[in-house]
């Protein structure tokens, strides 16, 4: 329900005084309403205005609607000026207030009011009002009809109906007042305070554009947007939206603290101008007012609402929905942090489908970082719009590595039969491909891959040479001399390489990948080995495999060799006795230079670590010898480093209990004097 209150001067009120005073009311008024009410009720004629008018000029002025609350309730207050009081002095005028329930606005803008049908020209002859049980709003404000006017202001002023066309600076471009007044008020709204001051000389002029900016907001916004179509004191209103005459303005322009003023009879702005164009939002409104778009100014409206102080980010979401290619990478931005915070549920999940329809339509394949994040989180949303998943799916692999697998599984599935139908992928999914797997795999991404997409793994390119360059990345691990930090001889061992080489082998064993993955097993297989006889087959398959990569297979041996020279010097004889010419030089030089760089050019002193490893790979040639077999290299490093006297003392001590070692140093010894 709502109250009335009727307020002028009288020559006897109720309480029996003469003067201005409440003369009616609706009985069982709130405490505190008549009292917050009071502060509202004044009017002033416009200066220009006669100061004897007759009845035929009163009508000429300016009607003052009050917008605003009392106490959280909403107050209406509409004062008419009647020229001459009970005692014929001028000056008199007669307001009617409304002060209703909070609830009984609700789906309402307050300047739907302007004609309703409540108002009464002047005081009630008795002091009981009704109370109101609606509050019906007059027919002249509908939204069709503010379209048609500014439509019609539009062509009165030559100005073309572009859609989306940014609104001109013309002062008699009706778009451009709007979104110029759009943003002033949210600007007045967003801080809380300030005002912004609309200048005509015919009031519905100005309530028309109140109107016009009260639909134009959030129906929430619009019920805080308190506003007064006339007052002559615009400065001192305590008003957001405050309607002012030309001469008024004229008297009081230069000492005025207002936000900003708009002069309505050519859409100029009164104020100085803004150095910026109409925001986003601003332009958004423009458009939908000029394409008559009340679905798109309600979509505006709930948007900006969730959005709460991100009105752009509405805006450029709207625009994005719609296929609006005019939108930056900074609003795109923006936009997707609105929708993210809307999440997945009401308003957020068909804005969701529109977005990925509307960027689809607009062709937009470089998308914000932020953007692609959040459609990520909505993948099966992408596929009816594949050109769009493409370039989001790209983005998020590229940027993402901890999401390569999964980015690649949607993205296969754009190149099904279902997914193909929908639009043409093909090339772009196979660049996509290759954009998210810039970087090189880890053993696990690509067992991952081969587990989830065996086939795609064997028929894209971009896929299938994923195997052989996570081999690659895991023989990187293994460069370095010896003893350097870069220098990691387990990553070719370890579960991960061991498992993808076993799932290369089963699903990939053709071609580069089948080889690299033989490499790999025969490196495990070789350091693994419980005797030297295994240790010597699988030395031999890693050398023997043709195709592999040079550098894995180097890197491979090279790690075997390592782990393969800690085993006990009867091991390792035995090995070479057991490999083949070229694999026991090799493996003897490998050996040798692993010693330390004194150990391996027979200088003096050695630590005893390092003497330990120099007996140790003598031992190694002597029982080599004992078996017939020699390697020429290895047998000239021994015969050096044996031939100090010394590091002969050293050697015998180390084969003590071992006569027939200790007699082949001395053939060694003896063959070294001799040269």
């Amino acid at each position: 329900m709502a109250w009335q209150l009727h307020y002028t001067s009288a020559r006897r009120g109720p309480t029996g005084r003469a003067g201005f005073q409440f003369v009616a009311e609706t009985p069982g008024l709130p405490d505190g309403v008549r009292a917050g009410v009071t502060p509202y009720l004044s009017y002033r004629p416009p200066p220009d205005a006669p100061l004897s008018p007759d009845d035929t000029e009163l009508d000429l002025f300016p009607v003052s609607l009050l917008y605003d609350r009392v106490d959280g309730r909403p107050l209406l207050l509409r004062c008419r000026y009647l020229g001459q009081d009970y005692s014929g002095r001028y000056g008199n005028f007669f307001a009617h207030a409304v002060v209703a329930e909070p609830g009984e606005l609700e789906g309402l803008r307050p300047a739907e009011l302007w004609h309703a049908p409540l108002w009464t020209h002047g005081p009630a002859p008795e002091p009981v009002l009704d109370e109101l049980d609606e509050l019906t709003p007059g027919a002249v404000l509908d939204p069709e009809a503010l379209a048609a006017w500014l439509a019609g202001s539009a062509a009165a002023s030559g100005e073309e109906a572009i859609p989306h066309a940014t609104p001109r600076n013309g002062s008699d471009d009706p778009y451009a007042t709007l979104a110029r007044l759009v943003d002033a008020v949210a600007g007045v709204l967003d801080q809380g305070h300030g005002r912004v001051v609309l200048i005509a000389g015919d009031v519905e002029l100005i309530v028309r554009w109140i109107a016009v900016v009260s639909y134009s907001l959030p129906v929430a916004a619009a019920a805080g947007l308190s506003f007064v179509t006339y007052t002559a004191d615009p400065d001192g209103a305590a008003q957001r939206l405050v309607g002012t005459t030309p001469d008024v303005w004229a008297a009081v322009r230069h000492h005025t603290s207002h936000a900003a003023a708009i002069d309505l009879r050519g859409g100029g702005t009164a104020a100085e101008p803004a150095l910026a164009g109409p925001s986003r939002f601003a332009r958004t409104v423009a458009d939908c007012w000029r394409d008559a778009d009340f679905a798109g100014l309600d979509a505006l409206a709930e948007l900006a609402h969730l959005s709460a102080a991100t009105p752009d980010g509405a805006a450029a979401l709207l625009a994005l929905c719609r296929g609006d290619a005019t939108v930056t990478a900074g609003e795109e931005e923006t936009a997707a942090r609105l929708l993210s915070r809307l999440g997945d549920a009401g308003p957020g999940s068909p804005l969701l489908d529109s977005l990925v329809s509307g960027l689809a339509e607009a062709g937009r394949r470089e998308l914000t970082a932020a953007t692609c994040d959040l459609l990520f989180e909505h993948a099966g949303r992408l596929r009816a719009a594949p050109s769009v998943a493409v370039a989001v799916l790209a983005s998020v692999g590229r940027r993402r590595p901890d999401r390569r697998v999964a980015v690649t599984g949607e993205l296969l599935r754009l190149g099904t039969r279902e997914g193909a139908e929908s639009g043409t992928v093909g090339g772009d999914l196979d660049a996509a491909l290759d954009a998210v797997w810039t970087t090189p795999p880890s053993a696990s991404e690509c067992v991952a891959l081969l587990d989830a997409h065996p086939a795609a793994m064997a028929e894209r390119p971009a896929l299938a040479a994923l195997p052989c360059r996570a081999f690659a990345l895991l023989a990187e691990s293994h460069a370095g001399p010896p003893g350097s930090a870069g220098r990691t001889d387990s990553a070719l061992a370890d579960a991960a390489a061991l498992q993808l080489a076993a799932r290369v082998r089963a699903v990939l064993p053709h071609g580069s990948a089948g080889c690299d993955a033989t490499v790999v097993q025969a490196h495990a297989d070789a350091i693994t080995a419980d005797g030297p006889q295994g240790a010597a087959r699988a030395l031999e398959e890693m050398t023997g495999v043709a195709g592999a990569n040079a550098r894995l297979a180097d890197a491979a041996f090279t790690g075997a060799a390592r782990r393969l020279c800690r085993r006990p010097p009867r091991f390792r004889a035995a090995l070479l006795a057991a490999v083949s010419t070229a694999v026991r030089a090799r493996l003897g030089g490998q050996w040798t230079a692993e010693l330390p760089g004194r150990a391996r050019a027979g200088r003096a002193p050695l630590r005893a670590a390092e003497i330990e490893q120099r007996n140790q790979l003598v031992e190694v040639v002597l029982r080599l010898r004992k078996r017939g077999v020699t390697e020429p290299a290895l047998e000239t490093w021994a015969r050096a480093a044996a031939a100090r006297w010394l590091a002969g003392r050293q050697l015998d001590s180390h084969l003590a209990g071992e006569p027939q070692l200790q007699a082949a140093l001395k053939d060694l010894l003896a063959e070294a004097r001799g040269r």
